[in-house]
């Protein structure tokens, strides 16, 4: 019998690993929440966040005041990479009927997180979710990647050189694009081309400092992008 209930076990198990398997973009981690949230009220400013664990971080210890006291909707997953995103994109970020949407993505993708990744296929990833927004007016706010020189998970890969191209490219496309772009690589990179010591303990994820650097570039991006509406 016991036996017979340890296979049951390790077959449970199984079976509950290969589903969460299966939602590969992470559709159940806010599911239950998006339903919650509904449509925004008439003179609502909803904004949505969409990115990684740098995303996910600011409501988790960063800043959540700008979360409690704005109509603001995180939808940050740590790990995530911009094919991910962009698969869940309607549900996170569309479905919520946003003003706007805060894209910060692309750090994961130079990791590899999810397979081998070229910048041309970060960068259809990201035009994708632009096109989308904007073809539900949905103002967007295009992020750059943060400074990056290591990744403490892939430490044979040098991220610098492609952070820098990344952020040339996303600048380049708000440009042409009618989104609006957002600096925080300036303000945060080291003479080695990394994240400034005093802004992050492992050199990707920033702190509370970090954070405080990031938030008021971010609060100025969503009032230009929600002036007159």
């Amino acid at each position: 019998m016991k036996k017979l209930f340890l296979k049951i076990s390790s077959l449970f198990l199984m079976m509950t690993a290969t589903v969460q398997s299966q939602d590969w973009p992470n559709f159940e981690r806010f599911s239950a929440d998006n339903k919650k949230i509904g449509l925004p009220t008439e003179n609502e400013k909803r904004v949505v966040f969409m990115g990684n664990s740098i995303t996910q971080g600011w409501i988790a210890y960063g800043n959540p005041k700008l979360f409690k006291e704005n109509p603001y909707i995180n939808r940050g997953i740590s790990g995530q990479t911009t094919p991910q995103m962009l698969v869940r994109f309607r549900a996170d970020v569309i479905a919520l009927k946003p003003k706007a949407v805060v894209i910060l993505a692309g750090i994961n993708d130079i990791a590899g997180n999810t397979g081998p990744s070229s910048l041309e296929m970060i960068q259809d990833n990201l035009i994708s979710m632009v096109q989308l927004a904007q073809a539900n007016n949905i103002k967007v706010i295009l992020s750059s990647i943060l400074p990056a020189n290591k990744f403490n998970w892939r430490p044979e890969v040098y991220p610098a050189e492609q952070v820098i191209k990344m952020n040339a490219f996303i600048k380049k496309y708000a440009e042409e694009n009618n989104c609006i772009y957002i600096d925080y690589y300036t303000p945060m990179v080291d003479d080695k081309k990394g994240l400034k010591v005093a802004y992050s303990e492992d050199g990707v994820h920033p702190n509370k400092k970090g954070y405080a650097i990031m938030t008021p570039l971010v609060q100025e991006a969503i009032d230009k992008a929600l002036k007159g509406n």
